[in-house]
């Protein structure tokens, strides 16, 4: 059966069987050899061996012989220590065909990613571009400005980057990457804010944010069609349960599931569907909405909180880059928000007296600590840990 969501086609289920060994259509091009890790992925590809990603900014990939083919990367580790996890080359290939349909990829276009190939969303990026036979290029290690420049003069079509990259190239941005039509944003919420300032530097651009994880690929695609504050309906081929009515914990079926983790048995599997420790809601059309990570919540006064909602309201504030929320013990309330965050134009008594009026009493924060820029991983996310240890000085 099939029905709309915007101008999404949504299968469910995806039942064509994928290949389970990766393929380089011949037709794609390195467009940058000197980026850490490309020629070594096709060296891999093209010898159908295993493919391990490190942490390794420098030296990402790693080949390994021996059947099946496997691939193995790393979670971002936002909020911990990152983890390996283990999928086959199906669950990947599946996607890369349901995204070539949906945006209409041909051997005409010209991929980009601005993070290392140690992280999943680059990686993904490169190897979709490999499999459809376009050409792609790597702009890791570059400054935004070069990387503005270089999207341009290698007259790049489609992009993956995560909401913190493109805040980081419109604040550089008044040249104009002509030929991009097309950039699928992942990896965090792309406010509202970024979204609209976009066509500033890409003036022919369609953006299309997803919702995902390393272990599930993507989970729910959306566009301007979308209603405010929801992150989409499923993506084709994905099915979705929610523990109860209301924000409940999300579990994700379909067919571009990881396997598991690499010497660890903690993923949280029911039957054939997986949860990652997402909570959120669907409305009536599908339309799914995320309150937040449920390793993140914390109580105040007994009411748990979202750091997320917090953060999702003050990062829509004129003049607010990024926000990122922590809990502080208190021995009164049990803990207390405190909110970081990365602004010109506002000041920290406005940014409280903004939250009262439109947050629950709990979701107030109790400080507002402004950094010169939040400390981000190599994936784009927030670094939770390092925020961590400075809350805990301050």
């Amino acid at each position: 059966m099939l029905e709309r969501a915007g101008r999404f086609t949504i299968t469910d289920p995806v039942t064509n069987p994928s290949p389970n060994t990766f393929r380089r259509d011949p037709r794609s091009r390195l467009l940058t050899l000197d980026a850490p890790g490309l020629t070594d992925l096709v060296a891999a590809i093209d010898a159908r061996e295993s493919i391990w990603m490190t942490g390794t900014p420098d030296h990402p990939v790693h080949a390994r012989p021996g059947a099946p083919q496997v691939l193995c990367c790393q979670t971002a580790g936002s909020s911990g220590a990152p983890k390996i996890i283990r999928r086959s080359p199906a669950s990947w290939i599946a996607s890369f065909e349901v995204n070539a349909d949906l945006f209409a990829v041909s051997p005409n276009d010209r991929y980009a990613v601005l993070g290392t190939l140690s992280h999943s969303l680059a990686l993904y990026g490169v190897m979709e571009a490999l499999h459809c036979g376009a050409d792609v290029a790597s702009f890791a290690g570059l400054r935004p400005r070069q990387q503005l420049g270089a999207l341009d003069d290698a007259g790049i079509t489609v992009l993956y980057a995560t909401p913190a990259q493109l805040r980081l190239l419109l604040t550089v941005g008044s040249s104009s990457a002509r030929d991009l039509r097309l950039v699928l944003a992942g990896g965090g919420k792309l406010d509202a804010a970024t979204r609209a300032e976009l066509p500033r530097i890409f003036p022919k651009v369609q953006v299309i944010e997803f919702f995902g994880a390393s272990e599930t690929s993507f989970v729910s695609i959306s566009d301007e069609t979308t209603p405010e504050g929801s992150v989409g309906r499923p993506y084709p081929g994905v099915s979705l349960r929610i523990d109860q009515h209301g924000p409940g914990e999300i579990w994700v079926s379909g067919p571009y599931l990881f396997d598991g983790y690499v010497d660890d048995s903690s993923a949280n599997w029911h039957g054939q569907y997986l949860s990652i420790g997402e909570m959120g809601y669907q409305d009536a059309a599908g339309n799914l909405f995320l309150t937040g990570r449920k390793s993140r919540m914390f109580t105040v006064a007994d009411s748990n909180v979202f750091p997320e909602v917090i953060e999702r309201f003050v990062t829509a504030q004129s003049g607010v880059r990024a926000a990122v929320v922590l809990p502080r013990p208190d021995a009164l309330r049990g803990h207390v928000p405190v909110c970081f965050v990365e602004a010109d134009g506002i000041d920290g008594p406005a940014l409280i007296r903004l939250c009262r009026d439109h947050l629950r009493s709990v979701e107030v924060p109790r400080e507002v600590v402004f950094l010169d820029r939040v400390p981000l991983l190599g994936s784009g996310k927030p670094d939770l840990e390092q925020l961590r240890r400075l809350l805990e000085r301050t």
